[in-house]
């Protein structure tokens, strides 16, 4: 997950209609649109898209910008706010570094694009470090993602991993969307409460954790038993592959056991990220009875 941004450049800034022209001339050029000015409405937002804030990320909407400020490993660059919801982020008593640069909420849009949901916050941070893999702890499930690339269900998956405790989250540096815009909307936060390993081959990577004691647990509907009846022990690495692809074959040699998740219905492969909830909480149930 590199840091760039993701989501759309900006959008138009003038607001309302060119009105017509006045009754009784022939020809009369419409008028200018007009872009609005810093204090007009508020102040704007640089002109630069998200996607050219070098080395950094984009974060907005209510629960990623809000677990962001409460959290003292990131660090804020930059913090615009609606007025309401500056006022909500006093009321909530969150601590702010500096004051935030009140916005409207057009404007904060302009800067994401027509369909974000931002909810009147938007931060420009420095992007979490990536630990280790070797200071990964021993204990608990971790989620090992192979060549996920859509952001929103790497942030479903992440939102996920933050509800079960997940220890950490070990993708590749490649092949993998970045910890910004969008992922971290679908996140809610999660960013800032599971660590994000980053490794350059995924299939040493399974193999070092194997020599640490993990179990490894492949996920895929093609598996040969289902994750509810094989035998499970912690520490465990979950591996989940990409929707269509799967598991690569590589990965899927590197695992203990290639699992399925047996359905009742027509249907027997879910979303990745919903596959993602239901086999953790399979996992989390079954780990707690050893």
């Amino acid at each position: 997950m590199r840091n760039r941004n993701s989501g759309g450049g900006p959008g138009p800034g003038p607001d309302g209609n060119p009105g017509n022209p006045d009754r009784g001339q022939r020809s009369r050029r419409p008028p200018r649109r007009q872009r609005s000015r810093p204090g007009q409405h508020g102040r704007d937002l640089p002109s630069f898209g998200p996607q050219r804030l070098e080395q950094g990320v984009i974060l907005y909407g209510w629960h990623p910008v809000k677990a962001a400020l409460e959290n003292p490993a990131r660090t804020i660059r930059r913090l615009f706010a609606t007025e309401n919801a500056a006022r909500r982020l006093a009321e909530d008593g969150v601590e702010l570094p500096f004051a935030p640069e009140l916005v409207r909420p057009d404007v904060i849009a302009a800067r994401l694009g027509p369909d974000a949901v931002h909810q009147g916050l938007l931060a420009e941070a420095d992007p979490l470090p990536s630990p280790e893999l070797e200071s990964i702890e021993r204990r608990g499930t971790v989620l090992v993602l192979d060549q996920i690339t859509d952001p929103h269900n790497v942030g479903a998956i992440m939102r996920t991993a933050a509800g079960f405790a997940v220890t950490a989250v070990v993708t590749t540096a490649r092949h993998s969307p970045e910890a910004t815009g969008v992922l971290a909307k679908s996140a809610s936060g999660a960013l800032e409460y599971v660590p994000i390993v980053l490794v350059q081959n995924l299939a040493r990577a399974l193999t070092a954790l194997k020599e640490t004691g993990f179990f490894l647990v492949g996920l895929d509907s093609s598996g040969s038993s289902d994750l509810a009846e094989v035998g499970l022990r912690a520490p465990l690495a979950l591996v989940l592959g990409a929707e269509g692809k799967g598991l690569r074959q590589l990965t899927r040699a590197t695992c203990d056991a290639v699992v399925r998740l047996d359905l009742p219905g027509p249907i027997k492969s879910l979303n990745v990220s919903n596959a993602a909830s239901l086999a953790l909480y399979v996992v989390t149930r079954r780990l707690a009875s050893l």
